[in-house]
């Protein structure tokens, strides 16, 4: 299972997360998307290998902006997956 720390620029409130995350789920097959306007990231837990080139032609014309890109291996805890 694969992490994803994605930076987003442009979110602002409660409403902008959870456009960034219905984008997410609509472009990629994903378990998990997490957008923070406080900390202007998103966290997606996938089984697939995502490209940041693919992320940022799926929210440029939303208006968001990819920042930063930077893979991890998820971690299964008890509570779900990090």
């Amino acid at each position: 299972m694969n992490k994803y720390i994605i930076g987003i620029d442009g979110m602002m409130c409660g409403m902008c997360e959870m456009h960034v995350e219905s984008k997410i789920k609509e472009s990629f097959v994903v378990k998990k998307a997490k957008a923070s306007h406080i900390t202007n990231k998103v966290v997606v837990i996938t089984e697939a290998n995502l490209i940041e080139d693919d992320f940022k032609a799926a929210l440029d014309p939303t208006g968001y902006r990819v920042t930063s890109f930077e893979k991890q291996a998820a971690k299964k805890t008890l509570l779900g997956w990090k």
